[in-house]
């Protein structure tokens, strides 16, 4: 990833190996001064899940464990950490490069920018334009996604679609970030029924399952239509004005695929290859159908059952019979669309996760590559060059692993949140809250997964709370806050790391654009916080 040019005078930020590598340099130092020591832990089940948490008041000292030459193979370890991650950035990388070479996707862009000057000429469209509509459109989707069911990893594979669809509506690949992985991590932050955050939260504080909801939505819908609000002007500005862009000068490599996009010939033409892999398609949907008749969708505490599987499998066969017989342009673009269906289904209704979901896009990919008549040979030339395009991103989550291993291999990491624990004694109800969210907000500099940071912290929080007469709700809302904002900053965060190589934009770039933005969401978030504590509301 290359590093912006900068102006003379103005200091040059590291590169991002080099930021990663100085973290845990750093924390390989604290492991030789900071005291060792750890919880006791224990097995309990959460949702039917189960947990491994912190027994309250265990903390012990244990022998130092100073990390030297153990720096070196903290790279390592951390690529074995975060092997999901990678091989889930590698593929998705890979299973688009297959389908950008049937030129389809480039074909549904431009598509839609030619409909969309015809739509510009009629009503309120013409007063709005096409893309503030599809801006808000897309950020409500994805943030209600992320308050929902928790859509984090998912991202990466909607990335490498909305930032070329943003670059050729006239904005950047930082409005293409906007649009899928802030909207979504937003929605995080205001997650109202996120299994994977709040359920195991309130879970192993020992209150009622997603209560208190209503608080978390009014919360969630402010911070959606503020993030909206920014990317709107945002984007106006970069529209007015590209060069206002920080990523004027790196997006040319987008600006480039699109115009050849735009140059480009589509062969509407349908090879025998696509009928073929269109009735395979269906017979493989067709068995789902039958193993999978139903499916139970789970929303929060709501569930439904539906034949969602049969019924995606009837809509694919007669969508794809008729698209197929226009072109295999338009049936590539069914197979992404029905990819995306699945992946709902899938999530919310079977509990897919990382492997599941880079299965899917990797069949996508196959399929897409066969239906447009390439060869095995051509389908995984194209993998492979999809992968290695994407290599330096795949690099750096697995690096940000490192930190981590290091605080852990040292055993710093319990003394770390004991000693932040601490200063929270004596305080007042409105000082321990906030207390509660600078803590949160930090650990997530050292332990991004959300689901992890529960089971660490809940078991001393929640009891803490009833000390000081602080709802335990508040205590969980202080968790939620803090796990959400900083994920979109911190570089040990695989899935940032993830999207901004899939988007080709710099960490250093990105830090220095979005850190104000973030602080201003920091401090809403801590009065929303506040407010729990002046004002009685419902689960609170």
């Amino acid at each position: 990833m290359n590093a912006q040019r900068r102006k003379k005078g103005k200091v040059k930020i590291p590169h991002t190996f080099v930021i990663i590598c100085s973290m845990i340099l750093l924390c390989g130092v604290m492991t030789w001064f900071v005291p060792a020591g750890q919880f006791d832990h224990q097995q309990v089940v959460v949702n039917g899940s189960s947990r491994d948490i912190i027994v309250p008041g265990s903390y012990h000292h244990v022998e130092q464990a100073p990390q030297t030459w153990q720096i070196f193979g903290a790279f390592l370890k951390g690529f074995q950490m975060q092997a999901a991650i990678i091989a889930f950035v590698l593929i998705i990388g890979g299973a688009f490069q297959i389908m950008n070479s049937s030129k389809a996707i480039d074909f549904g862009i431009m598509t839609f920018l030619r409909k969309s000057k015809q739509w510009e000429s009629k009503g309120l469209v013409r007063k709005i334009g096409v893309g503030p509509i599809v801006i808000t459109v897309t950020m409500i989707i994805f943030s209600l996604f992320g308050a929902i069911f928790g859509m984090s990893e998912e991202t990466l594979a909607f990335v490498i679609i909305f930032v070329p669809l943003a670059i050729s509506m006239g904005y950047d690949s930082i409005t293409g970030l906007l649009m899928v992985y802030v909207s979504a991590h937003i929605g995080l932050s205001g997650a109202i029924f996120n299994p994977f955050t709040i359920g195991i939260a309130q879970g192993l504080s020992g209150i009622p399952l997603f209560s208190g909801f209503e608080y978390r939505a009014f919360i969630w819908m402010i911070l959606t239509i503020l993030i909206i609000a920014f990317a709107l002007f945002y984007a106006a500005k970069v529209k007015k004005n590209p060069k206002a862009s920080p990523m004027y000068e790196l997006d040319a490599f987008w600006r480039n695929r699109t115009e050849e996009a735009a140059e480009a010939h589509f062969d509407y033409e349908t090879p025998r290859a696509a009928w073929i892999t269109f009735a395979l398609v269906n017979i493989v949907l067709i068995l789902f159908s039958v193993f999978y008749p139903m499916t139970t969708m789970t929303v929060g505490e709501s569930s439904f059952t539906f034949p969602w599987v049969p019924v995606l499998t009837v809509l694919h066969a007669l969508f794809g019979f008729f698209l197929l017989r226009k072109s295999c342009l338009y049936y590539v673009l069914e197979i992404l669309l029905f990819t995306i269906l699945f992946l709902v289904v899938g999530v919310l209704g079977h509990g897919w996760y990382v492997m599941e979901i880079s299965a899917l896009f990797l069949a996508m990919g196959i399929i897409s590559g066969f239906a447009m008549g390439a060869n095995a040979s051509k389908v995984a030339l194209e993998f492979i060059a999809g992968a290695k395009d994407i290599i330096t991103a795949a690099i750096i989550v697995g690096l940000a692993g490192g930190i981590i291993v290091v605080l852990q291999d040292g055993h710093i990491m319990d003394t770390i949140l004991y000693a932040l624990a601490g200063t929270m004694e004596g305080s007042g109800k409105g000082m321990t809250a906030s207390l509660m969210y600078l803590i949160q907000t930090c650990l997530n500099l050292f332990i991004p997964s959300g689901t992890a940071k529960a089971a660490l912290t809940m078991p001393i929080m929640a009891p803490f709370s009833d000390i000081v007469e602080l709802s335990r709700q508040t205590t969980v809302l202080a968790y939620q806050l803090g796990d959400g904002f900083t994920n979109m900053i911190t570089p040990t965060s695989a899935v940032l790391m993830g999207a901004l190589g899939i988007a080709k934009v710099p960490y250093d770039i990105w830090f220095k654009w979005w850190w104000k933005i973030l602080l201003c969401f920091m401090l809403l978030g801590l009065a929303f916080l506040l407010v729990t504590v002046m004002v009685p509301l419902n689960g609170f």
